[in-house]
């Protein structure tokens, strides 16, 4: 087994560990060495597992980071999903669903002040929604039971992919979760039964503030993978996108 990190870092490290005391150190880990194109392989000896941590903290924090939480772009800036890592055994699973820090270190630097859960049966769809500033919110949302197919539409005026939209289905099972930050629409339809959506939010609710695009906008165009969704009178008849003048 290798572990696999590009030159840079490692020569940022070389200047780190550069005093004569740590010296003696490098024996074991530049005779476990390989480089090619732009990466330096290390093997993982057990000299190795020894000093790493020691010569360089700053990758291997990282790296349990990386190790309990999956990061992964979409096609718009931004708009991640986040695949926490599951540990399960005969007793049932622990999975760390948010950490501060963690997210910080992501790139994630949000304060969330309110919780939502909601309950629908299979072929529902709530959506698009927004609220405007000074309420805007970012959403990090989750399935606790059941499955969804979440959908993502930028309403950033000054952004490379505005209007254009990315979805993942959540599910209670594979436990990913979105994060939807603000300046986007955000909405989803239920793939299953008794499905429960949860979201964690970065600004509170407020009905003054409410926005909604309409599910089926032909501009937009969003492959929803249902014809005749349950929908509210309200979204329903929501405004279109040509008709939607972005506050963001």
């Amino acid at each position: 087994m290798y572990l696999l990190f590009k030159i840079r870092f490692f020569q940022s490290a070389k200047i780190a560990i550069s005093c004569s005391e740590k010296l003696h150190l490098l024996i074991p880990l530049f005779c476990a060495c390989g480089y090619r194109k732009n990466y330096v392989y290390i093997r993982k000896t057990e000299a190795v597992q020894k000093i790493f941590p020691f010569l360089f903290p700053n990758i291997v924090s990282l790296l349990q980071i990386k190790n309990l939480m999956e990061i992964v772009k979409t096609k718009i800036p931004d708009l991640y999903i986040l695949k926490p890592k599951v540990f399960e055994d005969e007793r049932g699973y622990f999975f760390e669903s948010y950490n501060k820090e963690t997210f910080l270190k992501l790139g994630i630097d949000q304060n969330f002040v309110q919780d939502n859960e909601s309950k629908s049966m299979k072929g529902v769809l709530r959506g698009l929604h927004f609220q405007k500033p000074p309420f805007t919110q970012g959403k990090l949302v989750r399935v606790m039971s059941g499955a969804v197919l979440d959908v993502a539409v930028d309403l950033r005026k000054n952004s490379p992919s505005y209007g254009q939209w990315a979805s993942v289905v959540l599910t209670n099972q594979n436990k990913w979760m979105y994060w939807v930050p603000p300046g986007f629409a955000h909405g989803f339809v239920t793939l299953e039964d008794n499905t429960v959506f949860f979201y964690k939010c970065t600004n509170v609710y407020n009905k003054e503030s409410e926005g909604s695009i309409r599910w089926d906008d032909p501009d937009l165009n969003i492959d929803w993978q249902i014809e005749a969704p349950i929908l509210s009178g309200k979204d329903s008849n929501a405004p279109f996108f040509r008709d939607f003048d972005t506050p963001f």
